[in-house]
């Protein structure tokens, strides 16, 4: 198993993209702290692990709150004994409407989850992740933190902002053996792109907009996770890895 013996936190883990990864690190042999802020879907994630023999906790969390991704470390590290595996995965999209009428309100609450998120996530692992040697940090950006995309000005903000971060991380950190490294996934099979699929104009076009011509799956994306998480990416640090069926290109 690829991570045996690790310990990982997983937010936003409750649905998607979060819920698969933290699946799948359980089943690679990792115990996993599931955060999120819906209850009911983190519960739901851990019970699905414990019903094949995988060890997982579930902890409340509002990842634009500093006290409550300070407690997650917390109460992570001194359930299992430690931290080697950050995934900041926890994200919100914005309105689809133009850049002015965005409310400011939107605004502060998508870069607040999206991108202060993240930045707490680092803050509150990388100390942790130091006393056990070493580890991995995770970003979740997006295909949208790479290239702009009318109507998502806060969402794609906050998604490039996350590769800089990112980078940023990996240069100051590296020296501990601290891997940080993004992934930038397409348009994947998850709550987020709900609307777009009850627009039949639009959807069409948006779930063909890739190399592939397809939209991707949670699992797909778990799968590239696991790998910047695991030994096998032991000299990649500093990158971003696209998710996208090839969305980038297209």
């Amino acid at each position: 198993m690829r991570l045996k013996g690790k310990i990982a936190i997983v937010t936003g883990g409750g649905g998607g993209i979060g819920r698969a990864t933290a699946i799948r690190f359980a089943k690679e042999g990792a115990k996993v702290a599931v955060s999120d802020i819906d209850s009911l879907s983190g519960e739901k994630t851990v019970n699905m692990i414990q019903q094949f023999g995988g060890d997982a906790i579930f902890v409340k969390t509002d990842v634009s709150d500093s006290n409550q991704v300070k407690e997650l470390v917390h109460i992570t590290t001194s359930t299992f004994g430690g931290l080697h595996i950050m995934f900041n995965n926890a994200g919100i999209a914005n309105s689809e409407v133009r850049s002015v009428d965005l409310s400011e309100e939107e605004w502060d609450r998508v870069i607040d989850v999206n991108l202060k998120g993240v930045f707490l996530g680092i803050k509150y692992a990388v100390p942790e992740l130091k006393k056990s040697g070493g580890g991995a940090i995770i970003n979740t950006s997006s295909l949208l933190g790479l290239k702009g995309k009318k109507y998502q000005a806060a969402y794609n903000a906050s998604k490039a902002g996350v590769i800089r971060l990112t980078q940023n991380a990996a240069l100051e950190y590296g020296k501990y053996n601290i891997r940080v490294n993004a992934i930038a996934p397409g348009v994947i099979d998850t709550k987020i792109i709900d609307g777009w699929k009850q627009d039949a104009r639009k959807w069409p076009i948006i779930s063909r907009a890739n190399a592939l011509g397809r939209i991707g799956t949670p699992e797909e994306v778990a799968n590239a996770v696991l790998f910047l998480a695991s030994d096998e990416a032991s000299f990649i640090t500093g990158a971003t890895l696209s998710v996208d069926g090839g969305g980038l290109t297209f």
